[in-house]
């Protein structure tokens, strides 16, 4: 019995100590919603709590638990999963003891999630924890799961974490609310559940569930839509995505403040003070970027319809409906290329008229608009400070 806190730490360095042990660098237990169909199928892994690179003596309770209810954890692999029963927590229940009295105010969460469990009279084979060892193609679900939540929740930045194979990985099901129905068992019962008023009112079919489904934004975060943003996004406090044609996908969002009434793909990364114009673009690792992740810097502005397929620096402008992509030709005239120095003293940009768009990428206060004489691209260092209605925000 782990009486004190002195006896908790002894055993916790106790369980380090054994030969082989990795802390794991993200884990947590989740509730699981298996197929209609198929009960094996993991179809969604809610998690309360993620661990991400922290907790790490909470990492050790369960891993002794996990052993104590019979599980053998192979430290080699990047990933372990199973499901938990009484005997994982009661064991974890006698390891944080000391911890009980304690959990107020948000104190302890991975105790608090303990201590629920322990009050469900029975487990089932809904709840699972995941381990993760190592920042690996992801192999189960909940895995995958995983490493939307640490996005999503800021505990890893965006563009950080290995999600190669997930899309392979998770099943397109249909979501009703949070609920996910595998389509083939809605298809064997159409025609009872529709005989009988029971066919649930499908709001999507996807393999992500939405944002808000999982997450609770900042209190000064509003998201007027909720299909709008996909789970895996990441919106920083302050963030504005109106409705009708905004859109942010899963590893993708917004560092600060911003206005968002475009569509930022995955991997797309909008910097503070920004503004995404109703339906402007910006393209995504597979929509024409080249593999070229796309950030956009602070206090800037993408026209309505515009389209931007190469990274901005700060103070950036891209006009209404115009489109810059890595392959467009820029022309600068003498004179406003040589303002455009002075705003970007530690690049090295050649002295000539034509550009491709690619050799502006990263630059700082463009202003990108379209002769609409001539219909050529033409680049200016911007003279119009982009700024965000404080009130909105």
């Amino acid at each position: 019995m782990i009486a004190t806190k002195d006896d908790f730490k002894r055993l916790v360095d106790e369980i380090k100590s054994k030969d082989g042990y990795k802390d794991p660098i993200g884990f947590g237990i989740a509730r699981v919603d298996r197929g209609q169909k198929s009960a094996d199928k993991i179809l969604q892994a809610t998690f309360p709590v993620v661990n991400w690179n922290e907790n790490f003596g909470s990492g050790a309770i369960f891993i002794k638990a996990l052993e104590d209810a019979g599980f053998s954890v192979d430290f080699t692999k990047s990933e372990f999963v199973a499901t938990i029963d009484e005997k994982f927590i009661s064991s974890a229940m006698d390891s944080f003891a000391p911890f009980l009295d304690e959990l107020v105010d948000g104190k302890h969460k991975n105790i608090q999630v303990v201590k629920t469990l322990s009050q469900i009279e029975d487990l089932g084979k809904n709840f699972r924890i995941v381990l993760l060892f190592e920042d690996a193609k992801p192999q189960s679900v909940e895995a995958v799961y995983l490493k939307l939540y640490a996005l999503s929740l800021q505990k890893a930045p965006l563009r950080s974490l290995n999600l190669d194979g997930a899309f392979g990985i998770l099943t397109n099901v249909a979501w009703v609310g949070n609920k996910p129905y595998e389509l083939e068992y809605l298809r064997e019962h159409e025609i009872e559940m529709k005989l009988n008023g029971t066919f649930p009112n499908i709001d999507s079919v996807d393999k992500f569930p939405r944002y808000l489904q999982h997450i609770i934004p900042a209190d000064n975060t509003r998201i007027l839509d909720s299909s709008k943003v996909r789970m895996g996004a990441s919106l920083a406090g302050g963030t504005t995505v109106m409705p009708g044609a905004s859109y942010i996908n899963f590893n993708a969002g917004t560092l600060g403040s911003v206005m968002v009434e475009g569509r930022i793909s995955s991997s797309a990364i909008v910097g503070a003070g920004s503004d995404v114009g109703g339906g402007a673009s910006i393209l995504g690792v597979l929509s024409g970027t080249d593999g070229n992740p796309i950030s956009i810097g602070e206090n800037c502005l993408l026209g309505a319809n515009s389209v931007t397929g190469i990274p901005l620096g700060d103070g950036c402008i891209v006009d209404a409906g115009v489109a810059i992509l890595a392959g467009t030709k820029v022309k600068i005239s003498a004179d406003e290329l040589s303002k455009i120095k002075e705003a970007n003293p530690n690049s090295k940009i050649d002295d000539k008229e034509i550009f491709k768009g690619s050799e502006l990428q990263g630059l700082n206060g463009i202003h990108y608009r379209q002769d609409s004489i001539t219909g050529e691209m033409v680049a200016k260092r911007s003279t119009r400070e982009v700024k965000l209605n404080e009130e909105l925000h």
